[in-house]
């Protein structure tokens, strides 16, 4: 019950972002989150893409450095709240979240969380006992 998110080292400079973003778009690869942190001379970018295997192929083969990393994907409801149960239950069951971020889907009403936690195996089971079900690649593709 995770997903692949690919993380891409790149230089904090004007274009190299587009760059990355033109690649993937001219190999037909959808990205469907990103994040992006950054520091004095490079840049994070962690995406969510629809063909993991693709997309890490044409990005070696460009000469990228990345990393490919399990994480967690959650669709709350888009509402008040919604994200609070889900954070409210990992956190009382002693699951430390590293970082998270969300993008939004077609369907309307609902929304989907990534998150990055020390533990996936235990996060599963918290939420899936709290009735909070985390969806895998190929839902995460068709959402």
């Amino acid at each position: 019950m995770t997903v692949k998110q690919i993380s891409v080292f790149l230089e904090n400079k004007p274009g190299k972002l587009a760059e990355f973003s033109d690649i993937l778009s001219a190999n037909n690869i959808d990205m469907r989150a990103l994040s992006l942190a950054e520091a004095a001379d490079f840049g994070i970018v962690r995406v969510i893409v629809d063909d993991v295997y693709n997309a890490s192929t044409i990005l070696k083969d460009a000469g990228y450095v990345f990393s490919i990393t399990k994480v967690l994907a959650v669709v709350i409801p888009d509402e008040p709240g919604g994200l609070s149960k889900v954070i409210r239950t990992l956190g009382d069951n002693g699951v430390n979240m590293e970082y998270m971020y969300a993008f939004t889907t077609p369907k309307k009403g609902q929304a989907c969380m990534i998150f990055r936690v020390e533990d996936n195996q235990k996060a599963i089971e918290v939420l899936q006992s709290n009735n909070i079900r985390p969806v895998c690649q190929d839902e995460l593709v068709d959402l």
